[in-house]
């Protein structure tokens, strides 16, 4: 009986040692690596805030910035998986561009000779061919890697020669333009948005979804006999996320259409201006619903399926998973196609911001990939990441660029920001690994 009661006032002491703030990080169960990033991007934030006399932290500047950083975050999801294994693929940015490329040529080019310009099939089919084109890619490059036995730099640093010269082949070196008018509501702008209405909507959703996925989790938990976190924990956790979600919804909605579109759509409605104009909200971006959409998807599909689960463990130890059953070279390159079925879904949303397919399109968006996966926590060692992690180092990098811009910061110091901010948070990762070790 004293052997089964004598570790409490030993674990007692302890959370007392610990102090209140590993209490509460221990009953919360925060991942303080994540909690350190949001609180580096805050930095960011007020930083370029003040040196920019409050231009940044407008409703919209924020928007722009989370629509900028949209394709980014889809391709930093992919990229998670792959750096986990151990591999890299620096040629994303290329299969960005090439993909693009052929999505602008199929929309305005070819399909309009066969269907006829404004075919409500147009967007869809361009969308189709761009997302087979990608996932072809990928296999193409997860074959080689895996079933040759070429290592992964070297295959998508060819990639990033091969798709790029690709790209310029495709149209030799023109830009491709205008892109379906369908099409370009992936790339958001004020037809590109959903809206005040649909935004609060989607908001309430979104915490109900919350709420229900806490409660559920709760209930697992007791039904297994797992450690339940405290009511006030849970209360806390539920309060804070639904908190940020209906806050990210109002400066969304804060954000009104230039006066001369509002203009342009008073005359199309016949509606007559008042004297102190009309307040048309933006409401949330349809890239950055795609982007989020992407983000639920890929967590799901990293923590709740066999595949993820392969994953992480071909990262963790390569040889014991192979000795465990599990295919690895078949796991590899499905996750170099869903590589390319992203980097597809990022030239979707890159190609419809722009409103055209240019042979510039994804250049260098590989090293800000890379960086938002290892600045989110994904480890170069491999079997550590997250997606959640690489969505807010997609932001973060973002942020980075953006705050530059807005400070009339030149190009080749905002690429010494942006290198040096990969350099240390490598470093950081080296560091947090071996104290943990």
């Amino acid at each position: 009986m004293s052997d089964a009661t004598a570790p409490a006032p030993t674990d007692r002491a302890r959370s007392s040692e610990s102090g209140p703030v590993g209490r509460f990080l221990k009953a919360t169960e925060l991942d303080t690596r994540m909690l350190g990033m949001i609180g580096a991007l805050l930095i960011i934030w007020l930083t370029f805030n003040l040196l920019s006399g409050g231009l940044f932290l407008t409703p919209r500047n924020l928007w722009n910035l989370s629509v900028q950083s949209a394709s980014v975050a889809v391709m930093a999801t992919g990229m998670v998986l792959v750096i986990v294994t151990r591999n890299i693929d620096l040629s994303v940015g290329s299969i960005l561009g090439v993909v693009g490329m052929v999505m602008g040529v199929t929309q305005a080019q070819i399909l309009p000779d066969y269907l006829g310009f404004g075919h409500p099939a147009i967007w869809a089919i361009a969308a189709l061919v761009g997302l087979c084109f990608g996932v072809a890619i990928g296999a193409l490059h997860g074959y080689v890697i895996a079933y040759l036995g070429v290592p992964a730099f070297i295959v998508t640093l060819g990639g990033l020669l091969v798709w790029r010269g690709a790209a310029w082949w495709v149209t030799s070196g023109q830009t491709v333009a205008p892109m379906d008018s369908t099409f370009r509501l992936m790339g958001g702008g004020p037809d590109g948005s959903v809206g005040a209405t649909w935004s609060w909507i989607i908001g309430v959703v979104a915490c109900v979804a919350v709420v229900v996925m806490l409660v559920n989790a709760r209930v697992q938990r007791k039904r297994f006999q797992f450690p339940l976190r405290p009511v006030w924990a849970e209360a806390f956790l539920g309060a804070v996320t639904c908190g940020l979600i209906l806050g990210a919804v109002w400066v969304a909605n804060s954000y009104p259409w230039p006066i001369g579109i509002v203009r342009r759509y008073a005359e199309a409605n016949n509606m007559e201006l008042p004297e102190g104009g009309l307040f048309i909200a933006h409401g949330i971006a349809i890239p950055v619903l795609i982007a989020v959409g992407v983000g639920i998807l890929m967590t799901f599909v990293a923590t709740r399926t066999r595949f993820g689960r392969y994953v992480f463990a071909i990262g963790g130890n390569p040889e014991a998973a192979a000795l465990a059953g599990i295919n690895t070279r078949w796991v590899t390159m499905k996750i170099f196609m869903l590589m390319g079925a992203l980097a597809a879904v990022g030239a979707m949303i890159s190609t419809a911001r722009l409103n055209a397919a240019t042979n510039a399109q994804g250049t260098l968006d590989e090293l800000l990939v890379i960086a938002a996966a290892v600045i989110g926590g994904t480890s170069l060692s491999g079997g550590v990441g997250t997606i959640a992690g690489a969505m807010l180092g997609a932001m973060l990098m973002q942020s980075l660029a953006s705050g530059m811009i807005l400070l009339g910061v030149d190009t080749p110091l905002q690429n010494i920001v942006v290198g040096l901010a990969l350099v240390v948070a490598v470093w950081l990762d080296t560091v947090y690994r071996r104290r943990l070790g």
